[in-house]
């Protein structure tokens, strides 16, 4: 399998750290779709990453359905609940964090464009839609190890990306202070190989 995919994408890194923590094997192709001479949009119509190339050549994008196609491998562990109805819930928890992240990354783009342009009231949107689902995942995650069930799932991985993005991207968002369970999922979280392996160059 090849996954093309920026260092700094959160949500490649929620595909890398599921694939590291299944232990399967893949080729890391670097590229951003912000470069002038980037190959994604040939992988990608969409010209986003994650894009994963299969061993038998098709192509998945993006990050749920990269995450969904992994699952049907059968390979442990098992990130997605067997029960069809588990798993919608497992990725409604997945939903909420690539929420966070879709806000943050958003976020990042609206200060990067000229002062003149630039719309505090977009920002402030944004960082509405981060706090109420920050709030919704600490709900959650209070008096719990893990966001569903006995086990790590791809809720606990899409939650601990979107939050170590913030950590990246926005390091002046006290998230923490309001979110103790979420600080010590996180934690946890960060403390394994998938996410040490996969820490994103700072910049």
């Amino acid at each position: 399998m090849k996954l093309f995919a920026s260092l700094t994408s959160p949500y490649a890194r929620k595909i890398r750290i599921i694939l590291a923590e299944k232990g399967l094997p893949f080729e890391l192709v670097v590229d951003s779709p912000w470069e002038v001479n980037t190959r994604i949009p040939s992988v990608n119509p969409l010209g986003k990453v994650p894009a994963l190339l299969t061993n038998g050549g098709e192509v998945f994008f993006d990050s749920p359905v990269i995450a969904g196609y992994l699952e049907t491998l059968n390979v442990s562990p098992h990130l997605l609940p067997r029960e069809p109805i588990e798993a919608v819930r497992v990725r409604q928890i997945e939903a909420l964090a690539d929420g966070i992240t879709d806000a943050a990354v958003a976020m990042v783009l609206e200060s990067r464009r000229p002062e003149a342009k630039r719309s505090d009231d977009e920002i402030a949107h944004q960082t509405g839609k981060i706090g109420r689902a920050l709030d919704e995942l600490e709900r959650r995650a209070t008096g719990r190890h893990w966001l569903h069930g006995d086990g790590l799932s791809i809720g606990d991985i899409a939650t601990g990306a979107a939050l170590a993005y913030l950590d990246l991207r926005h390091p002046d968002y006290d998230w923490r202070a309001a979110h103790p369970a979420l600080a010590a999922l996180a934690a946890r979280l960060f403390a394994r190989p998938s996410f040490i392996d996969t820490k994103p160059p700072v910049g």
